[in-house]
């Protein structure tokens, strides 16, 4: 009765619905030498002033334009931009990376309509 219980399955389809919104906004003020090493980034800068900004983003191809954003908003140095994890880092100094930050979080708030966390600090 094998084709019985083929009639009695139930078919489920799941889809992945990425909600849109930026869900860490972090920036590592004053880190040390081996951290940009150890992520690939130019150790070559005035670390008492330099911070690494980490971001990360869904739907991930907004990555892109985040990264867009930072640029032209502040001067900071793109370390690291994914379009398929929605992972961004930028580095520069403590007040750049912020600066850049925040455009990035009002944008994607304000013209993209994201929900957007809370920018942390260590």
């Amino acid at each position: 009765m094998d084709w019985l219980d083929d009639k009695n399955k139930q078919r489920i389809v799941q889809e992945l619905v990425p909600g849109k919104q930026i869900t860490l906004a972090h920036i590592i003020a004053s880190p040390d030498k081996i951290l940009y090493e150890k992520l690939g980034l130019n150790p070559a800068m005035d670390y008492s002033r330099a911070a690494i900004g980490i971001m990360t983003v869904s739907p991930a191809e907004t990555a892109i334009i985040m990264a867009d954003v930072a640029i032209k908003s502040a001067a900071v140095d793109l370390g690291f931009v994914d379009r398929f994890s929605g992972s961004l880092i930028i580095t520069g100094t403590v007040s750049e990376v912020e600066a850049s930050e925040q455009a990035i979080l009002d944008y994607v708030r304000d013209e993209l309509r994201y929900t957007v966390c809370n920018m942390t600090r260590t």
